[in-house]
Order: structure tokens, then C-alpha cells, then sequence
């Protein structure tokens, strides 16, 4: 209850006193214990599109059809060059792949060709992976496929089989939609490592070049 003292104006409160502040307690080093610097994130460096963006568009065309077999995927992009960063072609590529019809998903399948084994993968494998995909193609009459960037050649192998043994539950037309899914993601890596392919080939020259002891600096 706080105190009041007497004055003119009447009775009014008188503050509590505060006691004396104290300092933060400071936790004592604990033996083999390091302190960390400073945490940054690395900034990864930007991809550059120049060589892909100059590149002559039959060149283009052949090395987009190795993402996805597609020609209307492929003259899509080829035709809507030249593009500011990754970025934006990802988009571009995951636009064109939504819009692909029926036709066009078949034709991207009919260029695909089953997911290659590990090195060193045994003969049983080998044996379970070729039964689980002929009774995929038998039920949905195109190949498997599946998009497995997100694992390491070690996992591949389980997630086919997982892969396959699941999605042969499902009617063709929820198939089809996930197919056509797998197919985008797949383009998506292909894509992004033909970029990098194109920036290092229009690198290397110019490199070569420079170093070349006959010509000067």
C-alpha cells in the first residue's frame, strides 16, 4: 500500500523507492568452450544467362530438348529469349510445362527413358526395378518417371520402387496429373545445369585466350 503524505493540496502518493539496479549476471566460460564468430550466410553467386540469351537458336533448341522432349515446351522458351536471371526462365519453364496438353505430355514421355540404376546396384535390383516398371507401362502405357534431385544416387534405387509401387494405385487421370508434375521438376534441374553449361562454355574460351602465351595481356 502506498504511503501518502499531507500538504496543501491534500493527501498524494509518494513512490515506492526502488532498490539498487543490478548488473546482468554473467554466465562463467565452461572449460573447451569456444566462442563462434559470427554467423553469415553465403550468397550464392548469380547464374548468368548471357551465353544462353546469345546463343543461336537452333543450338538452343537442340540443348532445351535434352530437358524436355516437348517441341512446343521447347520453342516456348527458345522464343521468349532473351531472359534477365534463372529465375525468371524457371518461371517461364514451369509456365510452359502447366500448360502442355495431353498431346504434348505424350510426345515429352515418349523421348524419356527409364531411370538408370546406381553404379554397382546388384543383379536383384536390377531384377525388382525392370518387374515394378514393365507393370507400370502396362497400366498407364508410357514410362515412369520420376524427378530424384533431392536425393543422393544412394536413394535412388528406393525411390523408384517406392515410387512406382505407390503411384500404380492411382486412376490414369490422377497419374497423368502427377506425371506431368514429375516431367516439369525434371525439366526444372536439367534446365538449371544446361545454364551453368552454357555460362562455362562462353567462359572458357575467353580464358584460354588470356592465358595463351602468344597473346599478350
Amino acid at each position: 500500500m502506498a504511503r501518502t503524505s499531507c500538504s496543501r493540496d491534500g493527501a498524494r502518493p509518494i513512490p515506492p523507492r526502488r532498490g539498487p539496479t543490478l548488473t546482468s549476471p554473467r554466465l562463467p566460460r565452461l572449460p573447451g568452450q569456444v566462442a563462434l564468430p559470427e554467423q553469415k550466410s553465403a550468397v550464392p553467386s548469380p547464374v548468368r544467362l548471357d551465353g544462353f540469351n546469345s546463343a543461336p537458336a537452333g543450338e538452343v533448341t537442340r540443348a532445351l530438348l535434352t530437358c524436355c522432349h516437348s517441341r512446343r515446351w521447347v520453342h516456348r522458351l527458345a522464343d521468349h529469349r532473351p531472359y534477365p536471371d534463372l529465375g525468371s526462365l524457371l518461371a517461364a519453364a514451369d509456365e510452359a510445362a502447366y500448360d502442355l496438353t495431353p498431346a504434348d505430355l505424350a510426345e515429352a514421355l515418349a523421348g524419356e527413358s527409364l531411370t538408370p540404376l546406381p553404379d554397382g546396384a546388384y543383379s536383384a535390383a536390377h531384377t525388382a526395378l525392370s518387374a515394378a516398371h514393365a507393370a507400370y507401362e502396362s497400366r498407364f502405357g508410357h514410362v515412369f518417371v520420376i524427378c530424384l534431385d533431392e536425393f543422393s544416387p544412394g536413394e535412388a534405387l528406393d525411390q523408384v520402387l517406392v515410387g512406382i509401387r505407390s503411384r500404380l494405385a492411382n486412376d490414369p487421370e490422377e497419374e497423368r496429373v502427377v506425371t506431368a508434375d514429375e516431367l516439369r521438376r525434371l525439366a526444372r534441374g536439367r534446365l538449371t545445369r544446361l545454364v551453368r553449361q552454357f555460362a562455362h562454355e562462353r567462359e572458357t574460351p575467353r580464358f584460354g585466350v588470356r592465358n595463351s602465351p602468344n597473346v599478350p595481356d
